[in-house]
């Protein structure tokens, strides 16, 4: 059945022959060892009925010159591929220069398009590290460009990420899968208060997005996935959670048409207003897409 269109707020994509993944290891991940193009996305998301209106594609390396690709690629999309809207970026937030650097990105082929930057957080052994001064100055930078932060965050790295989005307001925060709750555990604490703590913000927003992967890749249900849903549906709100797939990750745990299945099950006692704010209409505004 052909689902509403809708914006896909979260996804990636890499050529091996062009770079490298090396986070990409061991034999758990190695079904991502092979290129993943916006032409596989394409034939995912038919083969699931899905009619993706446009995309958001996500950094996955620590490297600057894969956001000046990811631009490239958003303004010469292949065809039959799904327009990708809008391109969150990696340049490091430390640089003193970076208000340079994220300039010089806006004039590239498909700078319009970049609308955030994200950093691995997730990999920075100091739980504290959004706190660094020379991080928050960056920071502080990006907002200053019109720019969102996405964070890619752990549980324990959450109270970090709550004192820096009361350090710099002024910056809009995209919290990337709910900040991996431990769905394989079934446990809820601290996770929840935390993130409690940071919907409070009126700076932060969140995405529905790679929780199959934090749940068990073989038997994962979506009454699994509903309690962490329900705890960001009551605190972020509908207007403040946006949908992405997190693609092809998610093909570790899933298929593109499951875990788009749960997540309209899982969204299927909101308002029709309600869904279309998590579908797209909250994407569309937090990165404003096409209005560059």
């Amino acid at each position: 059945m052909t689902q509403v269109p809708l914006i896909d707020a979260h996804h990636h994509v890499w050529d091996l022959g062009v770079r490298d993944q090396g986070w990409i290891t061991g034999a758990e991940l190695a079904p991502l060892r092979r290129d993943f193009t916006l032409r596989d996305l394409a034939a995912d998301t038919t083969a699931a009925g899905a009619e993706v209106e446009a995309t958001v594609v996500v950094q996955t390396v620590t490297v600057a010159a894969e956001t000046p690709e990811l631009l490239h690629l958003a303004a010469h999309p292949p065809a039959g591929a799904a327009p990708v809207a809008g391109v969150v970026g990696w340049t490091d937030l430390t640089d003193p220069a970076i208000e340079d650097r994220l300039a010089a990105l806006r004039e590239l082929p498909g700078g319009d398009r970049l609308v955030g930057i994200r950093h691995q957080v997730q990999g920075e052994p100091d739980p504290r590290w959004l706190l660094r001064p020379d991080v928050l100055r960056g920071l502080r930078a990006v907002a200053a460009a019109g720019l969102v932060h996405d964070l890619v965050i752990l549980p324990r790295q959450l109270p970090a990420a709550v004192d820096a989005a009361l350090a710099v307001p002024e910056l809009l925060f995209v919290l990337d899968h709910l900040g991996k709750p431990p769905v394989a555990a079934g446990t809820h604490a601290p996770w929840a208060a935390d993130l409690c703590r940071l919907a409070s913000l009126p700076n932060t927003t969140a995405k529905l997005s790679g929780l199959v992967t934090e749940a068990d890749w073989t038997s994962w249900t979506t009454a699994d996935l509903r309690p962490y849903v329900e705890t960001a549906l009551t605190e972020f709100g509908p207007d403040r959670l946006m949908f992405g797939s997190d693609w092809p990750v998610c093909t570790l745990a899933a298929s593109y048409g499951e875990v788009l299945a749960s997540a309209r099950e899982l969204t299927a006692g909101l308002s029709s207003t309600e869904r279309d704010a998590v579908f797209g209409a909250t994407a569309t505004r937090v990165y404003g897409l096409g209005s560059g």
